[in-house]
């Protein structure tokens, strides 16, 4: 279980640094999700098996979509379709699917040769679950929601860009206002 601990680590890590680097909002935040389901990898090799499974549902499931969704969204123009069709290049799907295959055969690796922490269908309380993500999983809990609020934060600046050519209001700026008084 250490090595799929270190090497969904490396993965989270890796896939964290494309997001901060990566130009196009929408593939960053496809490395945002497979970031969030290594995180996920880091869970279910230190035994949080609740916890990674609501890291998968809840965060690189309905909120990573929803943001990816809103960046496709914000950046509807004319100006966007030829870079729409650049993205269905299969040479940018390669790097995040390797990387989510990678993982996927981390989490075959652990979950067929764990013999003593497998999961065996035993009821949970919500009592023992708070005390274990509050508990000794509080840093890992806070991570997650620290790298949710980048990824929002991200998601907010990139789709209030202003592109050249595109009319994101009504208004009037100053300078059309000048231009208007002096005629």
């Amino acid at each position: 279980m250490e090595f799929a601990f270190y090497l969904c680590g490396l993965v989270a890590v890796l896939t964290t640094l494309r997001v901060i680097t990566h130009t196009n909002p929408v593939h960053a935040l496809l490395y945002l999700i497979v970031s969030l389901l290594a995180i996920a990898g880091v869970f279910f090799s230190m035994g949080a098996y609740f916890a990674g499974a609501l890291e998968i549902i809840v965060y690189a499931g309905a909120i990573m979509v929803l943001f990816v969704f809103v960046v496709m969204m914000l950046n509807l123009g004319k100006t966007q379709q030829d870079q729409e069709r650049e993205w269905l290049k299969p040479s940018l799907w390669i790097g995040p699917g390797i990387v989510s295959l990678l993982l996927l055969v981390v989490m075959i690796y652990a979950i067929t040769t764990a013999t003593d922490q497998g999961i065996d269908g035993t009821v949970i309380d919500a009592k023992a679950v708070g005390i274990s993500l509050f508990g000794p999983y509080v840093l890992a809990v806070e991570l997650a929601s620290m790298l949710l609020l980048a990824g929002l934060v991200v998601a907010f600046h990139i789709g209030r860009d202003e592109r050249q050519g595109e009319v994101l209001s009504n208004r009037v700026t100053d300078a059309e206002a000048n231009k208007e008084e002096r005629a």
